[in-house]
């Protein structure tokens, strides 16, 4: 389900929703549900360990960085995940600025709730999958220290443009606009919170990240 208190938030509406904004986003959240579904694809790896170095087995990928070294600390497993609403909502976002911008500000920010309401339901799916595993906080590229270069790699490991028809642009960013690659860590123990999504974050408004249509992860 689409979180329209998200979507509001991503809008940047802080205390009191405005008269009619409330109304006129669970419009567009209807909307846009009836269109367009989230798409995702992840895969689970093992994760290997050289000293500080992390790697995915298989894969080629090196997660570098604190951000990762911290969040996978404790596991032994990470799982990959690519989840986006497709070239269908870049088509519906273009027609909804051809007739009307206010609109379309409200069309996107339903649609970054959106993407985020599917990698949601990809880990409940994980979690049905494996139970007794515990995850962490998923986390992007681009997110703390972990390099948007590894974002090639990512799609490629999880067959993202055959499977999604999802690619990277030479700015590192991803085509279709609202898409999310994300890195989630598998336990044996319990994983505390440490990531509560870019709706919640400080650098929200100057985010570059945001700004070209991706997240960091919730």
């Amino acid at each position: 389900m689409l979180n329209v208190e998200e979507a509001l938030r991503y809008l940047g509406v802080r205390g009191p929703v405005p008269d009619g904004l409330r109304g006129q986003a669970e419009d567009m959240a209807a909307q846009l549900t009836a269109r367009i579904t989230p798409r995702f694809v992840y895969r689970v790896f093992p994760l290997l360990r050289e000293g500080e170095r992390l790697s995915l087995s298989g894969t080629g990928i090196v997660l570098p960085g604190r951000t990762a070294g911290t969040l996978l600390a404790q596991c032994d497993q990470a799982v990959l995940l690519a989840c986006t609403l497709g070239s269908g909502f870049d088509a519906m976002l273009r027609a909804e600025q051809a007739r009307d911008m206010a609109r379309a500000v409200l069309l996107d920010a339903c649609g970054s709730a959106w993407v985020e309401s599917g990698c949601d339901a990809a880990e409940a799916q994980l979690q049905r999958r494996l139970p007794g595993r515990y995850r962490t906080d998923r986390f992007s590229p681009g997110y703390g220290d972990l390099p948007l270069q590894v974002q090639p790699q990512v799609c490629a490991a999880l067959d993202a443009g055959r499977r999604l028809g999802l690619s990277v642009t030479e700015s590192l960013l991803l085509n279709p606009a609202k898409s999310v690659t994300a890195v989630i860590g598998l336990s044996d123990t319990p994983q505390r919170a440490r990531i509560r999504g870019c709706a919640y974050c400080s650098m929200r408004e100057s985010c570059t990240l945001r700004k070209g249509g991706n997240h960091c992860g919730s």
